[in-house]
């Protein structure tokens, strides 16, 4: 059987807010409301639907996305740009600095709604596969 995943459901203190921060990191487009989702679609097809809840009901997530070598360098500005913090190493022990575990790049940083969010050149354990 082949199993893929078709989409996730992120909760969020404002899902239009956190929707939309995403997106422009990653250079993606919100798509139309729907029920009380917000969604955004990656590249393979996966919708992340974006939910507002209490905030007190929100428990950090983490979310990885494998970006191009170009695609970092977007994503990375714009993060930069935002004046968000963001951190080598997913404890935030490194601020202000990028990893390059398996020869790629990667930062993490946090969302409107606290989730960790992580950007890869490279899938870990992946060695030279770069991202698609």
């Amino acid at each position: 059987m082949s199993v893929q995943l078709n989409h996730t459901i992120i909760h969020a203190k404002d899902n239009r807010v956190s929707a939309e921060f995403l997106a422009h990191v990653l250079g993606l487009d919100v798509g139309p409301e729907w029920g009380p989702f917000i969604p955004v679609e990656t590249a393979n097809g996966v919708t992340l639907d974006f939910a507002t809840i209490p905030p007190e009901s929100i428990v950090m997530q983490h979310y990885a996305f494998l970006v191009t070598e170009a695609g970092f360098d977007t994503a990375f500005a714009r993060i930069q740009e935002s004046g968000v913090a963001y951190f080598a190493d997913p404890h935030r022990e490194k601020p202000g600095e990028i990893n390059h575990n398996d020869g790629g790049r990667g930062v993490y940083f946090m969302d409107p709604a606290g989730h960790a969010m992580e950007i890869i050149t490279r899938p870990y354990g992946g060695g030279g596969q770069a991202g698609a």
